[in-house]
């Protein structure tokens, strides 16, 4: 399943990993958010990683990085290619 941890291997299951991880860590990074938030746009998927980087465990951390990684690697390549 992508949200424990594997690669995602296109934009709507790297933004279903990001979903997966604020449900799983609302109640402890994301406490500040609406009970019904969930991030839409690439910019709000970032900000609540880095949320859940800074809050949550090792766990957490290592695969928020990894989404990040992903985006960036993929945001980059697009950009690159306009």
């Amino acid at each position: 399943m992508t949200s424990l941890g594997a690669t995602p291997s296109n934009h709507e299951e790297f933004a279903r990993a990001v979903d997966d991880l604020v449900e799983e860590w609302r109640s402890l990074a994301l406490w500040y958010l609406r009970s019904d938030y969930h991030p839409r746009t690439d910019l709000e998927r970032l900000q609540v990683l880095e949320s859940i980087r800074k809050h949550g465990d090792v766990d957490a951390f290592k695969r928020a990085s990894r989404l990040q990684e992903w985006l960036s690697r993929h945001s980059n390549a697009t950009s690159a290619g306009s």
